[in-house]
């Protein structure tokens, strides 16, 4: 008997489907080799279902080497804002900035990554609000592995009866500690490039950075 009421296979739009193919390519077991793009986003605040993402920025990391001129900085229409966050983030609705509309920014978001791993600061954060914006366009969740700079951090550090390790670590205290500018800090580029900075020099202090496997990093971020 044919049952009528089989589920007919969802139907996603091309951007889609050409991102999740380029995870047909398997990654490259030389980390330096390795494509990462370090991403961050401004938001209008902090709950996964009301706010929406103002700004993404992104950098591609590979071979120890940040590709400046290889960027994605976007900046997104939203009906919804927060004068709370506007003090952080300083994205005014009324400021003439070029924005494009959500789906838009998440279909160059994917074309952009690809079958890269992602590295963030608070990561859960940032992969949070993309994947509530991929669920409200229809989309699935992300399919990258990703890295938190925050948890990777605590890898360098030793633990003794005077100095305990903090459950978080902001990426103001990274800056400090590894004397990156903060200049354009609370842009979403700005912190992108931050974070990658800081990404490098955590790798290099790291015991195991000479035998490091894409998969250690990803067990301690």
């Amino acid at each position: 008997m044919i049952n009528i009421f089989r589920r007919k296979p969802v139907q996603y739009p091309k951007f889609w489907e050409d991102y999740a193919q380029s995870f047909e390519q398997k990654l490259p077991t030389d980390l330096n080799e390795i494509r990462f793009v370090v991403l961050d986003t401004e938001t209008t605040g902090f709950d996964y279902i009301h706010d929406r993402i103002l700004s993404i920025g992104a950098l591609t990391l590979q071979n120890k080497m940040i590709e400046v001129s290889r960027n994605l900085e976007l900046y997104l229409e939203q009906d919804h804002h927060n004068a709370d966050s506007i003090k952080i983030h300083g994205i005014l609705k009324s400021e003439a900035i070029y924005r494009i509309s959500e789906e838009d920014a998440l279909q160059q978001l994917l074309a952009y990554l690809q079958n890269a791993v992602i590295i963030a600061h608070h990561a859960v954060f940032d992969l949070n609000m993309i994947n509530k914006a991929l669920e409200r366009n229809g989309l699935p969740k992300l399919k990258n592995p990703a890295i938190d700079t925050s948890n990777l951090y605590k890898h360098t550090l030793l633990t003794t009866n005077l100095v305990k390790k903090k459950d978080h670590y902001s990426l103001d205290e990274l800056a400090d500690k590894f004397d990156i500018s903060k200049k354009d800090r609370h842009t979403a580029m700005g912190d992108a490039y931050i974070t990658a900075i800081a990404f490098l020099k955590i790798k290099s202090r790291l015991k195991e950075k000479d035998s490091l496997k894409l998969k250690d990093l990803l067990k301690m971020g």
